[in-house]
């Protein structure tokens, strides 16, 4: 599943392969956008959150959001592809190499500077791998902008308060903190909730090597992950059952352990 770690890792897979070069042909559904960009040289490529940037020499760039389904991939000019051609939703080819966004939830051309970027930087908290973690500048957004009801499951996927948490992140700081997923965000005191940030950043971090996303350092064997995708299994830490429900305003599945994330509060402690 597409997170803040592996937007970097995409942007720095392709950062060294595209900047410099110049786009030979763009193919997106804005046919007028893909146009505008056809010849242009790409002068920068970066991630926020999870939304990728791909920067042109007239003053645009090409914003790709994967959701939950979308992947990038590249090929030679002759090479199959391994996803039909139907699913392409942003196709960018240089003189030698093809790269294909496949099933984004967004593709669009942004002005720079423009109305859009600023919405756009409007909406997104700072990127906790590249911005870093400004523990008070984080809490004072939660507090600002979100409902002292809410989930905290739901608060840390809110990316107006910090982009990079997806759902995996989301139900393995939960586990780490001890939280479970019913506490409401008025439950916690600032540095509890500054905590949680922090965590998140320490491993959205490590995770930004090659290999498959671990959150469990263990190395025993049993797995890189505490909790998600073990709905019904054992507990790696006390062997109890890992719940799984839809929770929050999306009904996003969350993964936790009733035993170990037992620190949900009926008031809300001194900050």
């Amino acid at each position: 599943m597409p997170e803040g770690d592996t937007i970097h890792k995409i942007a720095n897979f392709l950062a060294p392969r595209l900047i410099g070069r110049t786009l030979l042909r763009v193919s997106m559904a804005d046919a007028t956008a893909a146009q505008r960009c056809t010849g242009r040289r790409v002068q920068n490529i970066m991630a926020r959150g999870k939304h990728l940037f791909i920067e042109l020499d007239n003053s645009t760039a090409l914003r790709s959001h994967l959701g939950m389904y979308g992947s990038w991939h590249f090929y030679a000019p002759d090479e199959p592809w391994r996803k039909p051609s139907s699913q392409a939703s942003l196709v960018v080819t240089t003189s030698d190499e093809i790269y294909v966004c496949f099933n984004a939830k967004e593709v669009e051309l942004v002005e720079q500077p423009g109305v859009r970027e600023r919405m756009l930087k409007a909406h997104l908290g700072p990127d906790l791998i590249s911005d870093g973690v400004a523990p008070n500048a984080i809490v004072r957004r939660a507090r600002e902008f979100l409902d002292g009801d809410l989930l905290l499951a739901d608060a840390l996927l809110d990316q107006r308060i910090a982009c990079g948490i997806g759902n995996v992140y989301k139900s393995e700081v939960l586990f780490i903190e001890g939280w479970s997923p019913l506490t409401r965000l008025d439950d916690l005191a600032d540095a509890e909730i500054a905590q949680c940030y922090l965590t998140a950043a320490s491993l959205l971090k490590l995770n930004l090597g090659g290999g498959r996303r671990v959150t469990r350092f263990e190395g025993d064997g049993l797995g890189g992950l505490w909790v998600y995708g073990r709905g019904g299994r054992p507990c790696l830490r006390c062997n109890g059952r890992i719940e799984i429900a839809h929770l929050g305003r999306h009904q996003r599945s969350t993964y936790w352990c009733g035993t170990c994330q037992n620190r949900t509060r009926v008031n809300k402690p001194p900050s």
